[in-house]
C-alpha cells in the first residue's frame, strides 16, 4: 500500500512541475526570480533533470526508504510554500487544476507517511 501511495504522491507532484513551467514558477523562487526570464526559465526546467534522477533512482528503489519519505514530507510542505506565495505579484497558480496538483501531491504524501 505505501507503494502505491508513494508513487500516485510523486505523479501529482512530476505533474505539478510540468504545471510549473506553465506557471512560470522561476518567476516567484527566490533562487532564480532576480534572473532574467529566459535564463530563470532554463535554469529552473535543467534543475529538474538532477532533481528528478535522483527523486526516482533513489525513492524507486524503496518507497519506504528515507527518501521517499521525505519526498512526501515536502510535498505536506510544498502546500504551505504555495500559500505564502499565492498573493505574489507574479504567481499564476490561480486555477482549480494547479491547486488540485499541489494539495493531491500533499494528500498522498500525508498517506504515504501514515503507513510508511
Amino acid at each position: 500500500m505505501g507503494s502505491v501511495l508513494y508513487f500516485t504522491m510523486l505523479a501529482f507532484f512530476v505533474t505539478h512541475e510540468l504545471d510549473a513551467v506553465k506557471r512560470h514558477e522561476w518567476r516567484i523562487l527566490p533562487i532564480t526570480s532576480f534572473l532574467p526570464e529566459a535564463i530563470g526559465e532554463q535554469v529552473f526546467i535543467w534543475a529538474h533533470v538532477p532533481l528528478f534522477l535522483g527523486l526516482f533512482y533513489l525513492g524507486a528503489l524503496d518507497p519506504l526508504s528515507t527518501t521517499a519519505k521525505a519526498l512526501s514530507a515536502f510535498a505536506v510542505i510544498h502546500i504551505g510554500l504555495h500559500l505564502v506565495f499565492r498573493n505574489h505579484q507574479k504567481c499564476e497558480f490561480n486555477n482549480f487544476s494547479s491547486w488540485m496538483l499541489i494539495v493531491a501531491s500533499g494528500l498522498f504524501g500525508t498517506a504515504h507517511l501514515i503507513v510508511a
